[in-house]
Order: structure tokens, then C-alpha cells, then sequence
């Protein structure tokens, strides 16, 4: 920074300035500290400037998985309302593992980051509470908050699973299987929640529960072809899975193969979070759709609001409905008469919302 004064005739306080609070400094004389930091390549210490201030502006994300397009859009919206704010994401995803979880957030603790935003993945929460109590807010993403003392931004997911399976439902579906990851994961739990609520209102209907190991592809997949190894008065007539990429898989498993099943005359197929492959998928995949770009530029708003005074900060915990978004894989015939009337500019048809 003093080799930078010395190139613009500047004191080394109106270098931080302009840095800092360029609005406190002439704008030639901005121009010509910035030209003087062009033509020295500087950059400036963050370390250095970390133990002045106490706190970096980086943001520390943890998601369960970056391979799930629903966090990754979620981590773009993040980033994005970030930017606004002089801030950086810093990403790092937990892939299922509390180890891996508690890692991240010791990491993203020593580096004495902004604010962490984080999508746990059980109900012990220790680790963010004690991160809470060092000053460092903490944000749930995609988990509601509300009882505790954390901010959280989320998606009503019983009303979600309540929400798919009575589509199935009301399309005449009465044997219904929920493919679920694991139970641990909260959101599985809460759509299974939701599920089981739709089933019983709905006389003769049933709700059959399979869980996988993960919630991917892969796990649908296995999950899809054990459906088909059954006799065919055995199989469900609908199936709800807790997200896409297990609907995904499992719809790779229908429709591929000798043992294939026709999507959706003989078994309907829901999924949950409508990622971006959903309508191009070989049969259009029906999907309960989340909000994700509100959902990562609320995490952001509320780690923000939590920074401006701690003191003072009553925690928030804003949680936004889904919408279905019905598509060829539980409408069929009538999804193909709708279908003309599609987005021209993406040379798909798009789903009906409900």
C-alpha cells in the first residue's frame, strides 16, 4: 500500500480509502490510485486485513451435495446476491457425510469467514451453535430453523410431499411407492411426512416406503429395476420419489432394458425439486419445483441482516411453498395435447403448473 501512495502522491489512508470507502474520496483521485494499483499488479493482504477487522468477506457455503443441480443453483443465487455485497462464496459440500460436515465448518471457523450458510445434514447442530457463540452467524439452508436460534431459509417440504402424492392420487393412482434416500436426511423425512398425510385422506390408498442409500441416480436406478424384478401385479401403480435424480434413475431403470414398463400407463413417476434435466428426459419428469434462486439470495439477505447488528438480532425464518409442475410422466395422453403449446425459444415443451 505505500508503494501504491508513493505512485499516485497519495497518503497510504487514501489508498485504504478508496479500497474501503471509495465514496470518501475524490473521483480523479480515485481514478489515479486505481491506475497506480493497475500498474503495480498489487493486491492487497486479505490476512493482513482479517486481523484488523476480525472477519473475512468470504462466506462459507456447505451443501449436501454439489452434484444435485437444486444446490447448485442454489450456491449460483448465493454467489450472485454475494456479489452485491463485496462478498465471495466459498463452497464445500458435506456429500452425505457428518464428518465431512463438521470439517468444512472448522475450516470455514479458522478462517474467521463472514457468515456460514449450510445445509445439515442430521439434527445435531453443536458444532453450528458453538460457531454461533464465537460471533460467526450461521444461516439453515433448506432446513427450517424456526425453535432454534439460527436464521434459516426454507421450503415447506411436507406440503411438498403432501402436494405429489395427491397428484398421484387424483390422477387414480391408489399403490403408491415413496423412494426415499436416506431417513436421516431431514427433507426425505418431511416429504415422506407429507406423503403419508396425502394417503390418508384418500380411501384405498397406500403408501409403500423405499429407502436408498443415497439420493441419487445411481440409488434410483437399483431402486427402479427392484421394482421391476416383482411381478407385475405386485409393483406400485405410482411412484413419488424424494428428488429428481432418484425419479431420474428410476425412469432410466423403466425404460431401458428387456423388463421395460411403460411411464406413465402402467406406473406414474413424480420427482421433487424440478432441476433443469426434468422436461428432457426420454418421458418428461412431473416434479414438485423449489425456488432455489429466492432460496440462495434470502441465505444471503439474512446473513447480511444478521452482520449489521448482532446484538440486536432476532433470528428469521422465512419458508416458501412449492409448486407441482405436472409433465408426460403422470399426465401421458393429456401432457402430449398441452405440449404445443410449449416455449418456442427453448424447443420444449414446459410442464403445467398446478
Amino acid at each position: 500500500m505505500r508503494d501504491v501512495a508513493a505512485a499516485a502522491s497519495v497518503s497510504v489512508g487514501t489508498v485504504s480509502n478508496v479500497l474501503n470507502s471509495p465514496d470518501k474520496v475524490a473521483p480523479a483521485t480515485v481514478a489515479r490510485v486505481l491506475a497506480a494499483i493497475e500498474k503495480l499488479g498489487f493486491v492487497r493482504n486479505d490476512a493482513a486485513r482479517q486481523l484488523r477487522a476480525g472477519r473475512s468477506r468470504c462466506v462459507g457455503l456447505v451443501v449436501l451435495d454439489v452434484g444435485n443441480p437444486f444446490f447448485t443453483d442454489i450456491a449460483r443465487a448465493a454467489e450472485k446476491r454475494a456479489g452485491d455485497h463485496d462478498l465471495t462464496v466459498l463452497l464445500g459440500t458435506s456429500d452425505d457425510d457428518v464428518s465431512r460436515e463438521q470439517a468444512y465448518i472448522d475450516t470455514f471457523d479458522e478462517q474467521r469467514v463472514f457468515g456460514l450458510l449450510v445445509t445439515p445434514i442430521g439434527d445435531d447442530l453443536s458444532r453450528l451453535h458453538a460457531l454461533r457463540r464465537r460471533g460467526t452467524p450461521v444461516i439453515l439452508v433448506d432446513r427450517d430453523g424456526t425453535g432454534t436460534p439460527f436464521d434459516s431459509v426454507a421450503v415447506d417440504d411436507i406440503a411438498g410431499g403432501r402436494l405429489a402424492v395427491s397428484h398421484l392420487c387424483e390422477i387414480g393412482r391408489r399403490r403408491i411407492a415413496y423412494v426415499g434416500g436416506p431417513s436421516t436426511l431431514r427433507q426425505v423425512a418431511d416429504r415422506r411426512r407429507g406423503a403419508e398425510g396425502a394417503v390418508a385422506e384418500v380411501p384405498g390408498a397406500t403408501l409403500e416406503v423405499i429407502d436408498t442409500a443415497a439420493p441419487s441416480v445411481l440409488a434410483g436406478r437399483e431402486a427402479g429395476a427392484a421394482l421391476l424384478r416383482r411381478d407385475r401385479a405386485d409393483r406400485p401403480d405410482a411412484v413419488f420419489c424424494a428428488n429428481d435424480l432418484l425419479a431420474l434413475g428410476v425412469l432410466q431403470a423403466f425404460t431401458t432394458g428387456g423388463a421395460s414398463v411403460r411411464v406413465p400407463e402402467e406406473i406414474a413417476l413424480i420427482g421433487y425439486d424440478d432441476i433443469a434435466f426434468t422436461d428432457s428426459a426420454v418421458v418428461p419428469l412431473s416434479s414438485i419445483r423449489q425456488p432455489t434462486a429466492r432460496i440462495g439470495s434470502t441465505a444471503i439477505d439474512l446473513l447480511i441482516a444478521a452482520n449489521t447488528a448482532p446484538a440486536k438480532h432476532v433470528p428469521s425464518n422465512p419458508v416458501f411453498q412449492p409448486e407441482l409442475v405436472a409433465r408426460a410422466s403422470t399426465l401421458g395422453d393429456i401432457w402430449d395435447t398441452m405440449s404445443h403449446h410449449g416455449d418456442p425459444q427453448r424447443g420444449i415443451p414446459q410442464g403445467r403448473n398446478l
